[in-house]
């Protein structure tokens, strides 16, 4: 009998929980804690609607603060679990696993997070992985640190093999490798026989060096949702431009072009002269439903309904977002999905 690859599997597959950690004054959301615990009640609220969520949390503290705030809001505390560990920051897409499915269980990457290329301090956030397995978070077989710097953020995958990632964030983070070397480690790594590379696109305001979820998602085999830019007068325009004639000419592992479907552009979003990268393709995909970040611009409901038309059947919940992206980043950027069977009960 053969045995079965392991499998990177999509986000929109079932899950068991979401991933998130509660930010604290220790963390760099210290100047705007209240802003941004805000949008953690209105995203926990969100993600127990459709399925459990796992909140990293710093002590005990901690802990006791974060479940006052949720029970008080209403939200439903049987799907809240709370683990203790260190950490960092709040960004556990690229701090959290990457779970590959491995037969009839899992199997979880670590790859090395080193603050995006260190730009900020990482060595909590480095071994957060390691932590929560010795604390039996996860039901998984293997445990595989990789020592490869690679964050969750920069990678997309729709299941069946495709990976979609951006030149210019693997390049950044690994200047000596070439294109071919870094394919073909990223393919072997996350088991995946195809790597499409974007070589346009970005955000002002990003640490991430471009990363895809702030870009470009899968949203089925067949289909991409990537956020435009439509103002010609604005910096962005031209480089996303760029990235959709890039996304029009891939095509399928069945030679067919992707469906796609373009966001709609934000207002420019300005904090003490600083640009922030406010970006609707930062969605989150949980059971039953999509979460969008919201920023309390005119364009909030457009990109809803285009999230309709991209995953049909799916409820689409608008979650405030605008305290995230003061520190450049949006709600993908602070959650990781857990598939299903992952989490120990």
């Amino acid at each position: 009998m053969t045995a079965t690859a392991p499998r990177f599997p999509a986000e929109w597959e079932r899950q068991s929980a979401i991933l998130i950690a509660w930010p604290h004054a220790d963390t760099d959301w210290a100047d705007r804690l209240g802003d941004v615990e805000e949008t953690y009640i209105a995203l926990v609220a969100a993600i127990t609607r459709f399925q459990p969520v796992l909140v990293c949390v710093a002590n005990d503290d901690v802990e006791a603060y974060a479940r006052a705030r949720l029970a008080s809001a209403r939200v439903d505390m049987e799907r809240v679990r709370f683990v203790e560990v260190e950490y960092d920051d709040t960004w556990l897409r690229d701090s959290g696993p990457i779970t590959l499915r491995d037969g009839s269980g899992f199997r979880l990457l670590d790859f090395r997070f080193t603050g995006w290329g260190g730009k900020f301090a990482a060595s909590r956030d480095d071994r957060l992985v390691e932590e929560l397995v010795e604390r039996d978070t996860f039901h998984a077989d293997r445990h595989d640190s990789i020592d490869f710097a690679l964050e969750g953020g920069a990678i997309e995958t729709d299941g069946a093999g495709t990976l979609l990632t951006t030149w210019q964030c693997l390049h950044e983070r690994h200047p000596d490798a070439s294109r071919e070397e870094l394919g073909r480690r990223l393919a072997d790594w996350l088991h995946q026989d195809r790597v499409l590379w974007l070589d346009h696109g970005y955000l002002e305001g990003d640490d991430t060096d471009a990363h895809i979820d702030t870009l470009a998602r899968f949203a089925a085999p067949d289909a991409i949702v990537y956020q435009g830019c439509g103002d010609p007068a604005d910096s962005h325009h031209a480089e996303l431009q760029a990235m959709a004639a890039e996304l029009a000419a891939l095509r399928t592992r069945d030679g067919q072009p992707y469906r796609l479907f373009e966001l709609p552009w934000p207002q420019p979003v300005i904090d003490g002269g600083r640009r922030l990268a406010a970006s609707y393709a930062n969605f989150l995909i949980v059971n039953n439903a999509v979460l969008m970040p919201a920023y309390g611009d005119p364009a909030d409901d457009a990109a809803a309904a285009v999230l309709a038309q991209a995953f049909p059947g799916r409820e689409i919940v608008q979650v405030p977002c605008r305290p995230l992206i003061w520190q450049n980043g949006s709600l993908h950027c602070i959650t990781m999905q857990l598939p299903e069977g992952l989490v120990a009960a």
